[in-house]
């Protein structure tokens, strides 16, 4: 009798078990990247330059699908990314500088692109391979001065998503 249940308990378990495993919810990627040099919006809620809500404890989580033109990748949850009256620290730079990115997570890359307003200054194609834990990209900002609003997009190889950052710069 006492092998029987044993053997009802293990048969019991082995049928739950997936079921419970397709019930629970996926968790999310543990992370991925945002652009750390210049401060980007991210950077500065996690420094605590900005206050800020969820982003200040997940910069590296600004997720969306490709396409998308907003600080917060579409994400409701990042939305105060995209107020531009929250106090952003623009950082002085040159007619030109380097964007560096931290990567918490590194995905297949097709390409790495940056924006002013709807004007693509820059892209760079990774041709689907994997980056390094940190990426930098020379951007030149053509005959753009004073002050801007960098989109920085990050398009994954093999998803329909994108990573996105802002970073408010001071070109001149």
């Amino acid at each position: 009798m006492r092998g029987s249940r044993k053997m009802k308990a293990a048969l019991a378990g082995a049928v739950i078990a997936p079921v419970v495993a397709v019930a629970l919810p996926a968790g999310s990627a543990s992370a991925h990247g945002y652009v750390s040099t210049p401060p980007s919006r991210q950077a500065q809620c996690a420094a605590g330059t900005v206050s800020c809500g969820d982003i200040t404890y997940e910069p590296q989580s600004v997720e969306g699908p490709k396409g998308l033109k907003s600080c917060s990748g579409g994400n409701a949850r990042f939305a105060e990314l995209d107020d531009d009256s929250k106090g952003w620290q623009a950082t002085p730079v040159g007619t030109s500088t380097t964007f560096q990115w931290t990567l918490t997570a590194r995905h297949a890359t097709s390409t790495w692109q940056y924006f002013v307003g709807d004007r693509e200054i820059a892209e760079f194609d990774d041709n689907g391979k994997i980056p390094g834990a940190t990426v930098s990209h020379q951007v030149d900002f053509g005959d753009l001065r004073g002050k801007q609003k960098v989109l920085a997009v990050w398009n994954i190889a093999d998803t329909a998503n994108a990573f996105y950052t802002c970073i408010d710069v001071n070109v001149g």
